[in-house]
């Protein structure tokens, strides 16, 4: 199976490195993309143009997008010949919604600062306490670097006529910044499922590579 792994925020490949890994060594092919995501030239369409550059195959394929990747998913379904979609701790648009609305329309900041609230950590929002807190210094030290997230895409709707069928989500079980209960009413909401829950933060892949890929084969078929 071919798995095409599209990242969040800050459009960085090297987000899946430990996740293809995984996949890889249970007999998988894997596509990570790297968006172009600090160039304010580039939108919505743009990244998903990269998604489709980046793949050389004409078999079925595994779609996985993490966060904002979950609006790009939609866009490539087509094109490919997608077996399924699997979005880890994503922001699930619905048709012709922009990433800038999502955040207004589906409450994901007040659910972000009143589990802040509840669990006693800081309700403003900041890379250590939100994504970072339980990512292991020794992965974040092989970053690549790269500028910053452009605004450009969130102002741009994400056209797309509905969700497959097989479109499943993985939620990590201590993400800050989509809580665990939001997510899984949005899920429940926009795609009439229920996330499969695996330990780990925003960046699951970084932090818990092993469990998210186990989720990932499970739920695809592919073990």
């Amino acid at each position: 199976m071919d798995y095409v792994l599209i990242p969040g925020a800050g459009g960085r490949a090297w987000y899946w490195h430990l996740v293809a890994s995984g996949l890889t060594g249970h007999g998988h092919r894997c596509i990570a993309v790297e968006l172009p995501s600090d160039d304010d030239t580039k939108g919505l369409l743009d990244y998903a143009h990269a998604v489709l550059d980046a793949v050389d195959t004409r078999g079925e394929v595994v779609i996985v997008a993490a966060s904002l990747g979950a609006f790009i998913a939609p866009l490539v379904v087509e094109p490919f010949r997608t077996a399924a979609v699997v979005l880890v701790n994503p922001m699930i648009p619905v048709p012709g919604e922009t990433p800038g609305a999502w955040w207004g329309n589906t409450g994901a900041v007040e659910a972000r600062r009143a589990r802040a609230s509840r669990l006693g950590y800081s309700v403003d929002f900041d890379p250590g306490t939100y994504m970072l807190h339980d990512v292991p210094p020794e992965v974040l030290a092989t970053a690549t670097p790269k500028g910053e997230q452009s605004q450009r895409p969130f102002r741009d709707p994400c056209i797309f006529s509905g969700w497959p069928a097989a479109t499943t989500v993985i939620s990590g079980e201590d993400d800050r910044f989509f809580p665990l209960e939001f997510q899984q009413q949005l899920a429940r909401e926009r795609l009439h499922v229920e996330p499969v829950v695996v330990p780990g933060g925003h960046l699951v892949a970084l932090a818990h590579a092993i469990e998210l890929t186990a989720a990932i084969l499970t739920l695809t078929g592919g073990r």
